[in-house]
C-alpha cells in the first residue's frame, strides 16, 4: 500500500504539471489586460514598467515557467515562513510584492499577492462549505441505509421524493427561496452572511450558527440528494449477494449483517463520490456564496472572472485541480482499507 501511495503521488506531478499547463494556454487566450483599470493620465511608459513588474509581455512560456517557480518554490516558503514565524520578517521585503527578492504571484486587481487574499478567504470557505458537506454526508449515508433495507417502505418514497427534489432545484433558486421564507417573513436567519463576525461569547457563537444555517442547508440538499441515492444502490446490490444469505444462515444478527458485511462493501464505490465531491463542492458553492454574500474561495473565483484577473483565476483553478488529483488518491488507498481482497503490487 505504501508503495502504491508513493507511486501515486510521483505520477500526480507530471499530472497536474500538464493541467497547469492547459489551464495557462487557455487562459492566455481569453481579453484581459492588467492595466485596464489605471487611469488614462498615467504615462504609457509607466505602464509598460507596471505590465513588466507584473511578468506581462513577456512570450508565454517564458511567463509559465516563472508562475511555475512562483507557485512551487517562492510561494511554500512564504507559507513554511508563515506557520513557524521564523524567517518572515527577514524573507520579506516591506511595501513590496518580493520575498527573498523574488517575485510572488501578483493579482491584477489588488496588485497584492494571490495566495495571501486565498488564506484570507479558506475559513469563510471551511465553515460554510466544509460544515455543510460534512452535515450532507452524515445525512445521506443513513438515509441511503436505511432507504435499501427498507426498500419501497413509506420511508423509501419519502427519499426519493426528496432527493428528487434535491437533484432537480439548483441553488440559485433554493437560496432566494429561503431568504424570502427565513429572512424576509420569518425573520428568523439574516440574510446576509457577515464575515466580519468575530465568536468570543455565547451570543455571537449562536449568532455564527444562525447565519451559517441557511447556506449550510442549501448545499447540503444537493450533497444529501446526490449521496444518499448512490448509498441505496449500492446498498441494493450487496444485500442480494450470496455472502449474506450466508452470513444471515449462520445465524448472525441482522444488525451485524447489514452495518458490518454489507455496509463494508457497499461504501466502496460511495468513497470515489465523496472523496471526489470534496473539490467539487468547493467550486459549486461559487453560486451559494454570491447569493449569501459569503467572502469565500467559490465568490473570490467568479470577482476574478469578471475582472479578468488570469493569475487568480489561474491560482484557483489549479488549486481545484490539485484538491481533485489529491482525493482521487485518498480515495483509492480507502479502497484497499475496506476491502482486504484489493490488493496494490
Amino acid at each position: 500500500m505504501l508503495t502504491y501511495a508513493i507511486r501515486r503521488l510521483v505520477l500526480s506531478v507530471p499530472t497536474l504539471l500538464f493541467i497547469s499547463f492547459v489551464i495557462f494556454m487557455l487562459l492566455q487566450l481569453a481579453p484581459g489586460d492588467p492595466m485596464a483599470q489605471v487611469p488614462l493620465t498615467v504615462p504609457p511608459e509607466v505602464k509598460q514598467k507596471m505590465r513588466e513588474a507584473l511578468g506581462v509581455g513577456e512570450p508565454a512560456l517564458v511567463q509559465y515557467w516563472k508562475w511555475l517557480v512562483q507557485v512551487f518554490w517562492t510561494e511554500p516558503k512564504v507559507f513554511i515562513d508563515w506557520l513557524t514565524r521564523d524567517s518572515f520578517l527577514l524573507g520579506w521585503l516591506p511595501d513590496t510584492n518580493l520575498y527573498q527578492g523574488e517575485l510572488r504571484v501578483i493579482s491584477w486587481q489588488t496588485r497584492s499577492p494571490v495566495m495571501d487574499i486565498v488564506l484570507q478567504r479558506i475559513p469563510q470557505t471551511l465553515w460554510v462549505v466544509g460544515l455543510s458537506y460534512v452535515v450532507g454526508v452524515l445525512i445521506a449515508l443513513p438515509i441511503g441505509i436505511y432507504s435499501a433495507y427498507r426498500q419501497y417502505s413509506t420511508f423509501d418514497q419519502a427519499g426519493t421524493f426528496v432527493t428528487m427534489v434535491g437533484f432537480s432545484i439548483p441553488p440559485f433558486f433554493t437560496g432566494p427561496l429561503l431568504i424570502v421564507i427565513f429572512s424576509v417573513y420569518l425573520g428568523w436567519f439574516p440574510s446576509i452572511y457577515d464575515t466580519t463576525h468575530v465568536v468570543n461569547d455565547w451570543e455571537s457563537f449562536k449568532y455564527q450558527l444562525s447565519q451559517m444555517i441557511m447556506p449550510v442547508m442549501v448545499l447540503a440538499l444537493q450533497t444529501t440528494a446526490q449521496l444518499s441515492r448512490y448509498m441505496r444502490a449500492s446498498m441494493l446490490d450487496n444485500l442480494n449477494q450470496d455472502y449474506v444469505r450466508t452470513a444471515r444462515a449462520k445465524g448472525l444478527s441482522e444488525a451485524v449483517v447489514v452495518m458490518v458485511h454489507v455496509l463494508r462493501n457497499s461504501m466502496i464505490p460511495v468513497i470515489t463520490v465523496i472523496a471526489l465531491g470534496v473539490p467539487a463542492i468547493f467550486g459549486g458553492a461559487i453560486i451559494t456564496e454570491n447569493v449569501f454574500k459569503v467572502n469565500g474561495i467559490g465568490q473570490l473565483l467568479i470577482t476574478a472572472l469578471f475582472a479578468n484577473d488570469l493569475p487568480m483565476v489561474m491560482t484557483l483553478t489549479f488549486i481545484f485541480a490539485f484538491l481533485i488529483v489529491m482525493f482521487n488518491l485518498i480515495a483509492d488507498i480507502l479502497y484497499g482499507l475496506l476491502d482486504p481482497r484489493i490488493r496494490y503490487d
